[in-house]
């Protein structure tokens, strides 16, 4: 007997049973019997909206989105026991990434309040320098970040897991239908998410020494790549590297200098998550190099997979290699190196800063003749991973690559690196691959919007052939694009898609009701003039000879909205119970007032060139008069709009005119 359940055919015997039964079909077959026999041979999986594969950053952040904006997941991952792993430092944020962490989670996503659970220091990068520059960083507990994040997830109603390698993918008429795993499951979904981080076809290097797997002690992903080239996708390799693992207990932590937490720990949530109190952070360290450390790493390049051609990938500019930074910076004496504990149950220490793929006992020689390494053990040795990615010219601004719909990729298959900017790509493949699977508009974010934006459309129009990191200064908008009013910016379209929660919208409203109402009564609050002349003073500046406006006064440098408060019992009585973020919002954009301003205007220039449509028919090979280059670029990229034509590596202002006469602009 054939018969169909859900979109696949099984065959089956029926089988005589004792017709004493009360209920029967007409072959003598109990009808309870037969139920139980089509159960047996039901389909082991739903069709899913959205198929996630890999666990990382990027895969956690797009299952946790796709299933919170209501869409049915498959998480599939090939070790359950490594869902969010941290593979190289213990940290999250730090410069741009900690703005990053901040964006996520006002739209909703998770990382920023797995890192306010696990965190064991929190540091405010930058201080000294202006509000736009500011980044929070969090050293975190490793394994408890882990099981935070999987504690989350398995929390999240609509996510499922498998574990199982991803094969092959299933496409049909140019769409993703689902994937095939290496048991041979074939799963069908609306829409896939590939966020294979360095697995694809991944090659671990020690010196010499070279054998495939994805992290050390994981194997890689194979067939996934082929496939892909097979159907038109342009295929590269990569390189990152990580440090060697020390043995806490045989460091010596007076030979080195101590770096404490912040007094104050702000975190990276809005939500009223529970921190670490400033007296619980763990501290770390910092020692050098020396020029005998040096030397002694000089005698293993020889045997160095990069110097020996064995690696062919282009490595992470911004975080070189401690042989690297030997090589470059020959004049150097001495390299930083940040000694970071890996949790708060372990003794087992990152070197931040001697990333490596020397042979394991050059290693292990160069480190003893560290101050504070002097008797350091090995957890295991640093080494290099080389792997596939896609260069990201390939994909929409939704990351919905463009040869084949519904399937989108985030994180180190696009060429980036660092947690947070994987986390961020599969926030936002998420998002549009749920949306995508309901037909519903694509959300993409501007340069103007966030660091995300930002780095998504460098991705896309620029692409890269190095492992991309986000800076501040790759942000033209950066004032406006700053860590404290990451929720202002992108709670509301987090809220108004079903990602971010009431919750989180009535915070953010509210924040905005107290920024607002500080900003009056420092406006209308009037400082005498011996009390704000005994302010100047005290921060350096020449005294008045009328009474001001505190919201004047603040505009000064070295005066804040703490020291007016400290300094009068009146304005103290008005805000001095107002939450401390809200203040500082308050300020700073009080002070920054006219560059806030300033950035809003080249906003609304930038838009002008962005309402300005190409046709996706446009031929521009009859653009005879722009360069080759500028040409090809086009070509290839197809821009949908003329501001992200102009921004285009290779595309310059000229080229962008001669397009606009084209188009009768």
């Amino acid at each position: 007997m054939k018969t169909s359940v859900g979109s696949r055919e099984i065959y089956f015997a029926a089988i005589k049973v004792d017709k004493s039964g009360p209920s029967r079909n007409s072959t003598g077959v109990s009808i309870a019997r037969l139920s139980l026999s089509l159960s047996i041979f039901a389909p082991m999986f739903p069709e899913y909206d959205v198929i996630v594969v890999g666990a990382g950053h990027a895969g956690c952040e797009a299952a946790a989105a796709a299933a919170n904006m209501g869409s049915k997941v498959l998480l599939i991952t090939m070790n359950m026991q490594t869902i969010a792993q941290m593979s190289c430092n213990p940290a999250m944020g730090g410069i741009a990434k900690g703005q990053i962490v901040r964006e996520i989670d006002a739209l909703g996503g998770y990382s920023g309040i797995v890192s306010d659970k696990s965190m064991i220091q929190f540091r405010m990068l930058n201080k000294s320098k202006g509000p736009g520059m500011w980044s929070p960083r969090s050293q975190n507990d490793r394994m408890l970040f882990a099981q935070t994040w999987r504690e989350m997830l398995e929390n999240t109603p609509n996510v499922d897991f498998w574990q199982d390698m991803v094969s092959s993918l299933l496409v049909s008429r140019g769409t993703i239908t689902g994937v095939v795993t290496g048991m041979g499951q074939q799963i069908m979904s609306k829409c896939v998410v590939l966020t294979n981080g360095t697995f694809l076809n991944g090659v671990i290097h020690i010196g010499e020494k070279q054998f495939g797997g994805g992290r050390i002690g994981e194997k890689g992903a194979t067939g996934i790549t082929e496939q892909l080239v097979g159907l038109g996708f342009e295929s590269a390799r990569l390189k990152t590297g990580t440090p060697p693992r020390i043995d806490g207990r045989s460091l010596d932590y007076t030979k080195m200098e101590v770096q404490d937490g912040d007094t104050e720990v702000v975190g990276f949530s809005y939500l009223p998550v529970k921190k670490i109190r400033p007296q619980e952070q763990r501290c770390c360290w910092v020692t050098y190099t020396s020029p005998e450390v040096h030397d002694i790493l000089k005698t293993g390049f020889e045997h160095s997979p990069m110097y020996q051609g064995r690696i062919k990938g282009s490595g992470p500019r911004y975080c070189p290699s401690i042989e690297d930074k030997v090589t470059r910076f020959a004049d150097k004496t001495r390299h930083q190196l940040f000694v970071e504990p890996e949790g708060w149950n372990t003794v087992e220490i990152y070197v931040n800063g001697f990333s490596t793929s020397l042979p394991e006992d050059v290693q292990y020689k160069a480190l003893k003749m560290v101050q504070g390494f002097e008797n350091c053990k090995f957890f295991r040795p640093g080494y290099a991973i080389e792997y596939d990615y896609f260069p990201p010219t390939q994909l929409k601004f939704t990351l919905e690559t463009k040869l084949i719909s519904n399937l989108f990729f985030a994180g180190q298959i696009n060429g980036t690196t660092g947690y947070e900017e994987a986390a961020c790509q599969g926030l936002m493949a998420g998002i549009n691959a749920s949306r995508s699977a309901k037909e519903q508009e694509p959300v993409v974010l501007k340069r103007s919007d966030a660091y995300i934006g930002v780095l998504i459309d460098d991705l896309i129009n620029k692409g890269t052939d190095e492992p991309y990191r986000m800076f501040t200064s790759r942000a033209e908008f950066r004032t406006l694009l700053r860590q404290d009013n990451a929720d202002v910016r992108l709670t509301g379209l987090g809220h108004g898609i079903g990602l971010a929660s009431d919750e989180r919208y009535d915070l953010m409203k509210q924040k905005e009701s107290q920024v607002a109402g500080v900003k009056k009564i420092l406006a209308d609050f009037s400082i005498d003039r011996e009390m704000s002349n005994q302010l100047l003073q005290d921060a350096g500046f020449s005294p008045l000879t009328d009474k001001t406006r505190a919201s004047k006064l603040l505009l000064r440098p070295g005066i804040g909205v703490k020291d007016m408060i400290a300094a009068m019992p009146a304005l103290k009585e008005l805000i001095g119970g107002m939450d401390d973020l809200v203040l500082e919002q308050a300020e700073i954009q009080l002070k920054y007032d006219i560059y806030i301003e300033k950035e809003q205007e080249m906003v609304a220039k930038m838009s002008s060139l962005e309402g300005l449509v190409i046709p996706d028919s446009f031929n521009y090979d009859k653009l005879s008069a722009i360069s080759t280059e500028a040409r090809q670029k086009l070509t290839k990229i197809r821009p949908q709009t003329l501001g992200q034509a102009s921004r285009i590596s290779g595309v310059n202002p000229s080229d962008v005119q001669i397009l606009m006469v084209y188009m009768g602009r």
